[in-house]
């Protein structure tokens, strides 16, 4: 038998606490944070710990109820019920993981407060049936405060059925410790691109939509684990894809030099 590892994430607070009171009480929870904080790595840290599968959906624009939930199908010849991934959730006990749950439809997400609540009930207008959430169910949605606006933000009634953990940028110490782990970077080349995402993120505010995320100094790492230039991995991962405008650009590159230039 093949016992799997649990995936990688320090806890920065009581952030892993929070969640087994609230999965143990069948609490529904709500992750707030930056882009590439760790918000999926925590869940996925999560549903390891707890010992439940994991099914995500990335939310957009054009997510439908029935995306979620299901429909029907045609299927050699006959058109048959095909449940969505949140009503596998519910029958199996998982944790159905939204990530970016603002992006969807507030029409789509309503579907989500009988399951959100005491009740822990999917109704499923099409079969004409009620499921009751099985046990081992969770429900965990995240999304980035940052890009929040009246247009895209989650209803009041929906926040207020559930637990919110707040998530950040971890501190020096255990991001240098995490991308030397995740990137399999020496101690000295992970210390040298925190110090590069963390002057990133003291300049927000330049022209910036995001500043540079602990995913970003990882993939960073993980190009200079391969032989690539620093420097060079460094203009990439992280100066590359934080900016198309050739002034902000610019400017970090000179961080990039700053800290990796020879």
């Amino acid at each position: 038998m093949t016992v799997s590892l649990r995936p990688c994430y320090v806890p920065v607070g009581t952030e892993e606490e929070v969640f087994k009171a609230a999965f143990r009480q069948g609490l529904s929870v709500m992750l707030k944070g930056p882009t590439g904080c760790g918000k999926t790595r925590f869940v996925e840290a999560m549903a390891h710990a707890v010992g439940r599968p994991l099914i995500t959906v990335a939310c957009h624009d054009d997510l439908t109820t029935a995306d979620l939930v299901g429909r029907y199908l045609l299927h050699g010849g006959e058109t048959r019920w095909v449940d969505g991934p949140l009503t596998r959730a519910v029958r199996e006990g998982a944790i159905c993981y939204l990530d970016e749950i603002v992006e969807a439809r507030q029409d789509t997400t309503v579907v989500l407060h009988p399951l959100a609540d005491h009740r822990r009930q999917l109704p499923i207008d099409r079969l004409g049936v009620t499921l009751d959430a099985a046990e081992g169910f969770c429900l965990v949605v995240s999304y980035n405060p940052g890009y929040q606006s009246v247009l895209k933000d989650l209803k009041d009634s929906t926040r207020q059925r559930m637990v919110a953990i707040e998530l950040g940028f971890p501190p020096i110490e255990v991001e240098e410790k995490i991308i030397a782990a995740e990137a399999g970077v020496d101690p000295q080349t992970a210390a040298r691109l925190v110090q590069i995402g963390h002057a990133v993120r003291r300049a927000d505010g330049v022209g910036l939509r995001e500043v540079a995320s602990t995913r970003v100094l990882v993939t960073a790492g993980r190009l200079i684990a391969e032989g690539l230039d620093p420097r060079d991995a460094a203009l990439a991962a992280i100066a590359g894809p934080l900016s198309d405008d050739p002034a902000v650009t610019a400017g970090l590159v000179e961080l990039v030099d700053a800290y990796l230039g020879n």
